[in-house]
């Protein structure tokens, strides 16, 4: 099986080599890799030509068009059966690609995802984080690589799609925000079908520091408005709980004055998150980090999707993002 694995780049040539040396890296070889720049200003064409012996790979540069477009600009140039795309934050374990194609010869599936894990190599910010995007205090652990009973969203990340499959729906949209979620709900709407891949992981940095991760998940708060309008019905209640987490949580620190026992609540939570993640095996200066995170990604989610609902229903506005031009940042 042949696979064409597209990587959008903006200013990360960094991310990019590390990324590229764990394909390099693979014991399987049947893929090609295809690099879009995003109208960076600071390419990363000096680190693909490093790898041009050890990897098939194509170098594209192109105007700043964000992700869902960029990808979009790979798939068109892409020969492989499936089309797999990860961001360039990531890095890939040198059995990624066995473990999907045994899914593939074990049951055919039109679109599928993986979870991501936390790498030795990461700062204990970014493992904080990664704990925090893959707990069940945060996310109920599906993004960890739990089996959903519901259908399962990929991220774009970890996204594997047939190729036929991605081009009859015309690829992804040209939202800044959720746009993986968007294609996701789809190619649902069009009868595809979807799995969970929980041995097919890649190591995910994601965010650098609290206050790009607070970006992040506001911007994910807000895009998720913009998906319930564009797919009836996609809104659940679990979208709804980091908002009311936001309303319950910041209800009992302000009542805590008159009310000194409604502190119970937040600190049994902060707990919680510190226990676990030390379970987790994680040291004692990362869950410490860990209760940063989740209270960072709960606040920032649920703030997005309140402040996009405000500008929905009182100012008809449809919102694009607060953060729009730190997207990549």
């Amino acid at each position: 099986m042949h696979f064409s694995v597209i990587i959008p780049v903006y200013n990360r040539p960094g991310e990019v080599e590390e990324l590229l040396q764990s394909l390099a890296g693979q014991g399987y070889n049947s893929f090609e890799v295809i690099i879009v720049e995003d109208g960076s200003t600071v390419p990363c064409s000096d680190i693909v030509n490093k790898f041009a012996s050890e990897l098939k790979i194509n170098y594209y540069f192109k105007e700043n068009t964000g992700p869902g477009l960029t990808r979009n600009y790979g798939a068109e140039r892409a020969k492989g059966e499936y089309l797999i795309f990860f961001d360039s934050d990531c890095i890939i374990p040198n059995n990624y690609f066995t473990r999907v194609e045994e899914e593939l010869a074990a049951e055919y599936v039109d679109f599928f995802g993986g979870p991501d894990a936390t790498h030795p190599s990461f700062t204990n910010v970014q493992k904080a984080i990664g704990y925090s995007m893959t707990s069940f205090f945060t996310t109920g652990g599906i993004r960890g690589g739990r089996v959903k009973l519901e259908r399962f969203t990929p991220r774009s990340f970890n996204m594997g799609i047939n190729a036929e499959v991605f081009h009859s729906v015309g690829g992804f949209s040209n939202m800044r925000f959720g746009e993986d979620v968007d294609l996701s709900l789809r190619l649902f709407e069009k009868g595809f079908t979807s799995r969970l891949f929980p041995k097919a992981f890649v190591y995910h940095k994601r965010r650098t520091d609290f206050r790009k991760f607070f970006k992040q998940v506001f911007n994910s708060g807000m895009a998720r408005i913009n998906l319930s309008k564009n797919h009836k019905g996609s809104l659940k209640m679990v979208h709804l709980l980091p908002s009311g987490f936001v309303l319950v949580m910041s209800a009992a620190i302000l009542l805590s004055w008159a009310f000194p026992i409604i502190l119970t609540l937040p600190l049994l939570y902060t707990f919680a998150i510190m226990f676990d993640s030390l379970l987790k095996g994680n040291s004692l200066t990362v869950a410490i980090l860990s209760i940063v995170a989740a209270w960072v990604q709960l606040y920032g989610y649920g703030l997005g999707f309140i402040y996009a609902t405000w500008l929905w229903v009182v100012h008809g506005k449809r919102p694009n993002g607060a953060f729009t031009k730190n997207f990549y940042r």
